[in-house]
């Protein structure tokens, strides 16, 4: 393709080896010498040095991380936080994990109708999360965030219902959010994938605007200023990856995507101020023999994550 990347054929080997990689774009691959800050083999010596350990993540042992936000002033009295989508067993409902940024400690937990919640994006008073699909039929769900916020204090596990019907949506594998517009796309296993973007009605109705390429595997967005940052994994034995996209690109095959290894099974990244947080269903009582179990978010500077 015009402006791809070309593998040497020595990262052709590794991306083979990977499983998760975007064939047409070369990823740095070199691991770092010493043992990372992470269990398990070092995913490179790029993430190693962009990112650092971040807050626990709450109810592993009976639940599975997929999806990440964060959500400025949710209190009233300017206090942030992380939300969390987490799907239980069969027939359990799903969670939304409330995580403080500043101190790292659990917050609160929010029962929702069950789900895989494979992501969540907060915008204009409202949380969309991914609702249940049935074949190749995809939904997003939403959630007032004033109505959130009042369970997320109750204390224990309340429950909340979703707000009017399921959107139904191309795709809604991995969401985010930019201001007033919503992202949903679609993990594609065998070849690169699609999201559309919506804009945001202040009732939280979503208006398709824009379709975009995603690259293979993609299991999680984040948008910054400048850049769209694709998180894509597959498969507990191999490495993750991490491509970083000029913001509103509607093709990934550009000079300036760049892409790098990130550990096994990364899934929702997002944007909290000038840090990057990354989540990994790794560390979930499911996959104790993951290359890497993490039971961590991971945090780094945007812009060590964005310019590698």
């Amino acid at each position: 393709m015009s402006g791809a990347l070309l593998l040497s054929a020595a990262a052709t080997s590794t991306a083979a080896a990977d499983g998760a990689v975007d064939k047409s774009i070369e990823c740095e691959s070199a691991a770092s010498g010493d043992g990372p800050f992470y269990p398990g083999p070092s995913a490179s010596k790029v993430y190693d040095k962009a990112f650092g350990k971040g807050p626990a993540v709450p109810a592993l042992d009976k639940s599975t991380p997929q999806g990440l936000a964060a959500w400025n002033g949710w209190d009233g009295a300017g206090n942030d936080l992380l939300l969390v989508t987490s799907y239980g067993k069969s027939g359990q409902d799903a969670l939304i994990i409330g995580i403080d940024p500043k101190s790292g400690k659990h917050v609160g937990t929010v029962a929702i109708a069950e789900s895989h919640v494979g992501g969540i994006a907060v915008s204009k008073g409202w949380a969309f999360v991914q609702g249940r699909n049935s074949g190749s039929e995809h939904t997003i769900r939403k959630y007032k965030l004033s109505e959130l916020r009042d369970a997320m204090k109750k204390g224990g596990t309340p429950y909340l219902k979703q707000v009017g019907e399921a959107r139904k949506v191309p795709a809604a594998s991995f969401l985010a959010a930019d201001g007033g517009t919503v992202y949903a796309g679609k993990f594609n296993e065998t070849g690169r994938g699609t999201m559309q973007s919506y804009q945001v009605g202040d009732d939280g109705s979503l208006t398709e605007q824009k379709t975009y390429e995603v690259p293979k595997k993609t299991q999680g967005l984040m948008v910054t200023k400048d850049h769209f940052v694709f998180s894509t994994s597959y498969g507990r034995d191999n490495r993750s990856n991490l491509y970083v996209v000029d913001k509103g690109a509607t093709d990934i095959d550009r000079p300036s995507t760049k892409c790098y290894r990130a550990p096994s099974m990364v899934e929702g990244i997002t944007q909290h101020g000038d840090e990057a947080y990354l989540l990994f269903e790794s560390g979930s009582y499911k996959y104790p023999d993951a290359l890497n179990v993490i039971k961590n978010l991971h945090k780094g500077k945007v812009s060590a994550v964005t310019n590698p």
